[in-house]
C-alpha cells in the first residue's frame, strides 16, 4: 500500500510529497522544496522516525519553490532525481534568479545530471507503479504522475478551485488548458489529485466547479 504525506514548506508554500511503500517502508520524494536547516530537519526526522529507505527523487517541474531542497535531498540521501528532459533548462535557470529576484544566494543544482523521463514512462516505487503524463503549460517538461488507486502528483498545473500560472517564462495559458482537459480531466471523476500547492482535490470537483478550465 502506497500511503501519501504532505509537508508545505518554504515561503512560497509549495507542498513536497514523501509516498511510502508501507510493507517495504520504501519511499521517494516528490518536488523537495525544504530550503531553511528546521525544513530539512522536519523531512528527515520524519524519514528517521518511520524507518523509511529513500530511493529517488520525483520531480514535476524545477520551478525555484519545488527545487530548493534538491540539492540538499541528493547528497543526503545519496539517491537518482528523475525530471522531463524538456524542464531541464528550467531546472538550469534558476541559479541565475535565485538571488536576484527572490534573494536567494545559496542555491546550488545537484553535481549529478538527472535521469530522464518522458510521457507514458513508468516509475516504480516497490511494486507500484505510477505514470508520467506530460502537461506542459506552466513549465515546458511539467508532468504529472498517475497511479489509478492512488490519483495523480499534480504540481502546478491543476489546483483546488485554480490552475498554474501561465506568466513565467515557458507558460501557455492555451498549452496548460489542453494538458488538463487531454490528460486530466480523461480521468475517473473520482481521481484525487495532490497539487503543488494548496489542499488535495478530485478530477470531478474541478470539472464541475473549476472556473477557469470546465470539462
Amino acid at each position: 500500500m502506497i500511503k501519501v504525506n504532505v509537508f508545505t514548506f518554504n515561503a512560497f508554500s509549495e507542498n513536497t510529497y514523501v509516498l511510502v511503500e508501507t510493507e517495504t517502508k520504501e519511499c521517494v520524494l516528490i518536488d523537495p522544496g525544504a530550503y531553511s536547516s528546521q525544513e530539512r530537519q522536519m523531512l528527515l526526522d520524519f524519514i528517521t522516525k518511520e524507518g523509511l529507505s529513500v530511493k529517488g527523487i520525483w520531480l514535476t517541474h524545477s520551478h525555484i519553490d519545488h527545487v530548493l531542497g534538491l540539492e540538499w535531498a541528493v547528497e543526503k540521501f545519496r539517491v537518482p532525481y528523475y525530471q522531463s528532459e524538456k524542464d531541464v533548462e528550467t531546472l538550469r535557470t534558476v541559479p541565475l534568479y535565485a538571488a536576484t529576484y527572490f534573494g536567494i544566494p545559496d542555491f546550488k543544482l545537484p553535481t549529478e545530471p538527472a535521469a530522464i523521463i518522458k510521457d507514458h514512462d513508468k516509475l516504480l516505487l516497490g511494486k507500484t507503479s505510477f505514470l508520467v503524463l506530460e502537461t506542459p503549460g506552466h513549465a515546458p517538461g511539467h508532468v504529472c504522475l498517475y497511479n489509478e488507486a492512488i490519483g495523480v502528483l499534480g504540481g502546478d498545473v491543476l489546483f483546488a478551485g485554480s490552475i498554474g500560472r501561465t506568466d513565467l517564462p515557458g507558460g501557455d495559458f492555451s498549452i496548460l488548458e489542453k494538458s488538463i482537459k487531454e490528460k486530466l480531466y480523461i480521468l475517473a471523476d473520482i481521481t484525487k489529485v495532490y497539487p503543488g500547492h494548496g489542499p488535495a482535490t478530485t478530477i470531478g470537483q474541478e470539472k464541475q466547479h473549476n472556473p477557469y478550465v470546465r470539462g
